[in-house]
């Protein structure tokens, strides 16, 4: 069964302007069958993990291309980074000529660290680019395309008629999480995720030169999920694993960059030198997060010690998401300062601020109690907003509304 991406429209959108897309994100998370899904009947796909195509595309790129023709999905690019040289020549070639050379490639691929170091050098303005994760929970519920917005009358709108999740429904899909094998099929959660940390692992990290011992990076996984939505402290995390702040920083990075993390910046003004600048770590996927901390169940991860942390990382990657899902570059920050007063989100448009908190609760008070700080910045402050497990948008006094957990 396959689920629609909401990312369908952004990619053939993007195929009638620009000669290459690229379609990148961690393993598994569906970018070739959905590239598959929408191809046109002439399109013919690729990948380079099988190892024949990878040698003639090494061995001998030009007849390559001959042997698959164009236009083409080229699946695992980054297996052949050399590759991109000779899709230049290609759409170069067919530009000179006057020839229509849009949507002739799309590519996917599980490195980004690989790959845009590459694609900066090769493909500088012919390539769109696009970020994809595991599914949302509004593709799950076949809820329409949305990117979130923190203005209250977006939000009314777009929850007109729309089934908010009690705090069990929320907490089966953040322990099932949003891979698409798991949602499309009877497959056995933990056994899933088992085979797609080895699978990480053995294809992805240890070919890499920053990491030289796979138990201690595994040990580090384990680690840095149990401090989701947390403020990423690089030392810390060195202590405990046992090696050195550059090397945590290099692993942090891989795994930012491969999707599996989102890194959430502090918000910063020139106005105010007293803030925290530590991002804040999230894991994309709650599900391998809950998987990597050992949570048996839903029901145990709901009350659990880190109850609270994983419906802030449900929160903050669905939102992500939203914004992957429309082609957009995420935009929103985290405040906190030196007094400790801190703020979950902060959307900043124009010359106004918008907060946001995250909730576990139906009714929450005093949530609002540090959006005060923001005062300091002389800008508007637009009205608050509460994501939490409300049944529906309410307003609490002027200014602040609760707002259910559904984006």
């Amino acid at each position: 069964m396959y689920i629609k991406r909401h990312l369908e429209s952004e990619v053939l959108k993007a195929s009638k302007n620009y000669p290459v897309v690229m379609v990148c994100g961690q393993r598994q998370v569906g970018k070739s069958t959905m590239l598959y899904h929408i191809k046109e009947n002439d399109r013919v796909y690729v990948s380079l993990d099988d190892i024949n195509a990878r040698r003639l595309a090494e061995n001998d790129p030009t007849l390559f291309f001959e042997t698959y023709g164009y236009k083409l999905i080229i699946d695992e690019f980054q297996r052949v980074p050399d590759i991109l040289l000779e899709i230049k020549r290609i759409i170069d070639e067919r530009a000179l000529k006057g020839d229509d050379n849009s949507g002739m490639f799309w590519l996917t691929g599980s490195q980004k660290f690989k790959m845009m170091k590459n694609i900066s050098e090769s493909l500088a303005g012919r390539v769109a680019v696009f970020d994809m994760s595991s599914l949302s929970s509004s593709e799950i519920d076949g809820r329409y395309s949305h990117c979130f917005s923190p203005k209250i009358d977006v939000i009314k709108a777009y929850q007109e008629g729309l089934h908010a999740k009690n705090i069990h429904e929320i907490y089966e899909a953040i322990f099932k999480g949003g891979m698409p094998k798991l949602i499309t099929s009877d497959i056995e959660r933990d056994r899933y995720y088992a085979d797609y940390v080895n699978t990480y692992l053995e294809r992805d990290i240890k070919d890499l030169s920053q990491v030289g011992n796979l138990s201690k990076f595994y040990d580090f996984l384990v680690l840095i999920a149990a401090r989701t939505a947390q403020e990423l402290k690089y030392s810390d995390l060195a202590n405990a694993v046992g090696i050195s702040a550059p090397t945590i920083k290099n692993w942090v990075s891989i795994l930012e960059r491969s999707g599996v993390i989102f890194l959430l910046h502090p918000y910063s003004s020139n106005l105010s030198k007293r803030l925290v600048k530590t991002p804040k770590i999230y894991f994309m996927d709650t599900g391998l997060c809950a998987y990597l901390c050992r949570w048996p169940n839903p029901e145990t991860l709901e009350n659990g010690a880190m109850d609270g942390a994983f419906l802030e990382t449900y929160a903050v990657s669905e939102i992500v998401k939203s914004y992957y899902n429309s082609g957009i570059t995420p935009n929103f920050y985290y405040y906190r300062d030196t007094d400790k007063k801190e703020i979950d989100l902060l959307f900043e448009e124009a010359n106004t601020l918008y907060p946001v908190e995250i909730k576990k609760s139906i009714s929450p008070q005093g949530a609002d109690k540090n959006f005060n700080a923001l005062n300091k910045f002389n800008k508007t402050v637009a009205p608050g907003v509460i994501l939490c497990l409300t049944p529906a948008v309410v307003p609490v006094k002027r200014g602040l509304f609760l707002c259910p957990l559904v984006v």
